[in-house]
């Protein structure tokens, strides 16, 4: 029944595999990083046989290149580098492993791990500092365009526009216009309001206020 369960999941190429690290990284001028270990886990409630290929064989040494991990266990692989050489820098080799189940020969699944020789730990430190450094500055002059655009539009959006203060004034003169009715009044008739115009006028001084200084 455990057999019949799990057989969907168990399709060739397909299963899951868990390995770190995914990247080998050796350093020429330290000879401690030319020995590093890739540890393979095994999640799964049944055993893996597991296989490690390489498309440079020659340079390196894999211990137990082959092997099995019981269930919920993990296995560590050792990986040596014996070929360091100064025309080795930088090319980028590739390790895959291979998993399948002990009782079957097809490959239930396969993870691939790049390994790559570099000259110098602190030379790869020190570019790596150096990126840091150049995208913190990039970062910085980004924000300080930014600050600088930033009261350039203030100042072009800044202040009330002419047809707003047009319109302040004439509210300004509606209110202050003889209202209907005073017969004491020098200004003309015609340019007497109602009560209902000058509150309109109010309203819209009002609006027009709260536009000034909102700008």
């Amino acid at each position: 029944m455990q057999q019949q369960k799990r057989q969907p999941e168990l399709v060739e190429g397909n299963l899951p595999v868990f390995v770190f690290p995914t990247e080998l990284i050796f350093y020429a001028d330290d000879q401690s990083t030319h020995k590093q270990v890739l540890t393979l886990y095994n999640p799964y409630e049944f055993a893996l046989k597991f296989k490690v290929l390489c498309t440079t064989p020659n340079k390196y040494a894999v211990v137990d290149a082959a092997g099995a991990v019981k269930p919920q266990c993990c296995v560590d692989i050792v990986i040596r580098h014996r070929d360091v050489r100064a025309s080795h820098y930088g090319v980028i080799d590739k390790f895959r492993l291979q998993v399948s189940e002990q009782s079957q020969r097809k490959a239930l699944g396969r993870k691939e791990i790049i390994a790559t020789l570099l000259p110098s730990a602190k030379e790869q430190q020190q570019k790596e500092e150096e990126e840091k450094r150049i995208k913190e500055h990039l970062t910085e002059s980004v924000f300080f365009e930014q600050t600088l655009c930033q009261p350039e539009n203030r100042t072009a959006s800044s202040g009330p526009s002419l047809l707003t203060v047009f319109l302040g004034i004439v509210c300004i003169a509606a209110l202050m216009l003889p209202t209907l009715g005073e017969m004491e009044s020098l200004v003309p008739l015609y340019l007497h309001l109602s009560v209902n115009q000058k509150l309109v006028a109010a309203y819209v001084l009002g609006l027009i206020t709260m536009v000034i200084l909102r700008t």
